[in-house]
């Protein structure tokens, strides 16, 4: 919002209108970006005279303002003077306003605010720095001073405020250089130096590992130099990872410091205003990095009450939202950039969740990526105890393999991607495997039952302890990785995913058999799919008993089903299906919003012979389809009933 002064060309100058001066290079301009509490304005006792115009917020150059983030240009961040002026209007009285003229460019050495300088300095300045020069009209100091005495005629310039030295570490005629300007600028606005002290602020020290540190030297010096100057520690002062520029919370402090000495030299007793302090974010001893997450990242955490603890920098952000296990949480922010949260107990087994910023879900970027909810998606595994080393890598046991294959699809006339699991003993004979096509579900990918359901080490601990024959699984999209977009989904006329079931049986399938030593026969031949992979498994293998005896499901997505009529009657004869299909499973989770037992009782009333189970305490989850695959896999490829 635009302030305008009142006074005109014949207003008297306001004495309780103080105004300051700042300049310097980029920790003045200011390098971390504002936080929620920096962006409130402080009211219309604190203003800026802007040096260039702001176009997105109305400002124009010369006109008050009040004094929000960015003070300096357009596209610059946080500076001291935010602060400053903010600790100013808390410790004067409410009769005293307080305004700044900000003048300030990254990587500006003292040069650049010598009149006699200046010209040389710009011809020779680097190319990134000369569209900031030709902000100011090639020419900062110029500016600072054409505002400072258009200031003048509304109010009485009280001091100067510099942050500069970091280009200039080791000059030793810095403090001189400094003194030419101060000189300059009091001598050009008819000012005393007694009136108008000059403050001096030190650069980063990041606990002596600040890249400019040695300056601070000169810097505490200064007032050798200028007998009115005034230095300002940057002590504690907490600094970005650049150990060059301070963070938020760093340009805060510094900038209530500067604000407390100018109130005493004012005569006034400092007062700070309201900081909003980061909550203290506190991980447990016992809590450890989460195995989804990219190895070199200390979080995503669990600790043993399966709390998840997540860690992200956004330091541009207002609010950072986690999504996960239909929960929303608030994280905190730290006050560096950093935003952390501590969720509640979370159920056991594999999660996906997201970040949110503004409305937009993105990926936490220190976790291992999973194919899901329609896209890529961060995910979290909550251990389990001992009882889940059923789908845990074993050692002294052999591991198979999974595949990434590419086939042509002739019903398609395209490439399709599928993955293919071999059990260990494939590699050593002639052997010939007979084989399970496996199904994800709705908005999931042919990769999901590796990475999210670890079907690989289902397989292969199986496998070894003689729980399975060795087979072969064969892994798909299915088509059905997009979200459904409606149409027919009676059971044996879908149209989501139905794409699939020609490529299934007249491209993979064959492809399978010519290209992998399989047992081509229908007695060899298993299909099985969680959710909406369950849906297709009785589409296709129903339709198709003359390629497929055994079916499995998983929290199956078959809904409205008539037991008497469906797949043409499919369940009428009892005694002829139980013939063909040699082993039929279905399983769901006891929270899962997919209930297969009515199907099942309704199924068995037929006189079909189903097994089930319901998975204790999960819902419509991998955890679920784990314990049904491990549950299913026993029974495939034995004995006929």
């Amino acid at each position: 919002m635009m302030l305008l002064m009142a006074a005109g060309a014949s207003a008297a100058v306001d004495p309780n209108f103080y105004i300051f001066l700042c300049f310097g290079q980029s920790n003045m301009e200011g390098a971390a970006r504002p936080e929620a509490q920096d962006l409130k304005s402080p009211g219309p006792r604190f203003l800026l005279m802007p040096a260039v115009d702001f176009p997105e917020k109305g400002r124009k150059m010369g006109e008050w303002c009040e004094a929000t983030p960015p003070l300096c240009r357009p596209n610059t961040n946080l500076t001291p003077a935010d602060w400053f002026g903010r600790t100013l209007v808390t410790s004067l009285p409410e009769n005293i306003r307080v305004g700044v003229i900000h003048v300030a460019i990254g990587g500006i050495k003292i040069e650049g605010f010598m009149p006699e300088e200046i010209a040389e300095y710009t011809k020779t300045a680097p190319g990134w720095m000369k569209g900031m020069l030709q902000a100011y009209g090639n020419n900062p100091y110029e500016r600072l001073v054409t505002l400072a005495k258009k200031a003048q005629q509304d109010g009485v310039i009280k001091g100067v405020l510099m942050h500069q030295g970091e280009s200039n570490t080791g000059d030793p005629e810095w403090a001189n250089k400094v003194q030419k300007v101060y000189d300059r600028l009091l001598g050009d606005l008819q000012l005393k130096p007694e009136e108008v002290p000059l403050l001096a602020g030190e650069v980063v020290q990041a606990d002596g590992r600040g890249q400019c540190i040695a300056m601070n030297k000169q810097i505490d010096e200064l007032p050798k130099t200028i007998h009115t100057a005034q230095v300002i520690s940057s002590t504690g002062c907490t600094s970005g990872a650049d150990n060059l520029h301070f963070d938020a919370a760093g340009y805060r402090e510094l900038g209530c410091r500067y604000g407390e000495k100018m109130a005493q030299l004012l005569g006034y007793k400092p007062v700070r205003p309201f900081i909003e302090m980061p909550k203290k974010f506190e991980v447990p001893a016992d809590a450890v990095t989460a195995e989804t997450t990219i190895p070199g990242n200390e979080f995503p955490k669990v600790d043993p009450q399966h709390r998840a603890y997540f860690r992200v920098s956004a330091p541009q952000a207002n609010k950072v939202v986690l999504d996960i296990c239909s929960k929303k949480y608030d994280m905190q922010a730290d006050g560096k950039g950093n935003w952390f949260v501590q969720t509640d107990p979370l159920p056991v087994g594999f999660h996906y969740y997201f970040m949110n910023i503004g409305g937009v879900n993105f990926i936490d970027p220190a976790t291992e990526t999973f194919f899901g909810c329609n896209r890529e998606a961060g995910g979290i595994e909550i251990p389990e105890g001992p009882e889940g080393d059923y789908y845990r890598p074993q050692q002294g046991i052999a591991h198979g393999s999974v595949r990434s294959i590419y086939y042509y699809s002739n019903e398609q006339k395209t490439w399709r991607h599928a993955m293919v699991y071999t059990p260990a003993e494939y590699e050593k004979g002639k052997k010939k495997y007979p084989v399970l096509y496996l199904q994800h579900g709705m908005g999931e990918g042919e990769t999901s039952w590796t990475l999210q359901g670890k079907m690989q080490h289902i397989m292969d601990n199986a496998i070894a302890k003689g729980e399975a024959v060795p087979m072969l699984v064969v892994m798909e999209s299915g088509d059905i990785k997009a979200p459904f977009g409606g149409g027919n989904n009676r059971q044996g006329m879908s149209d989501y995913g139905a794409s699939f079931y020609p490529v299934l049986l007249n491209d993979l399938i064959p492809y399978i058999d010519q290209n992998f030593r399989t047992k081509s026969d229908r007695e060899n031949r298993a299909m099985a799919g969680l959710s909406w992979g369950g849906h297709q498994t009785f589409d296709i293998v129903l339709n198709n008993l003359d390629k497929f005896a055994w079916m499995g499901t998983f929290s199956g997505a078959i809904f409205g089903l008539d037991v008497k009529t469906a797949y043409n009657g499919v369940f009428a004869d009892a005694d002829a299906f139980n013939k063909k299909i040699h082993y039929f499973y279905m399983n769901w989770g006891e929270e899962d919003f997919i209930k297969g037992g009515p199907l099942v009782q309704s199924l068995r009333d037929m006189g079909i012979k189903v097994e089930s189970s319901e998975s204790k305490g999960t819902a419509h989850e991998f955890l679920t389809w784990r314990r049904g695959l491990h549950e299913f896999i026993p029974h495939l490829f034995r004995n006929k009933k």
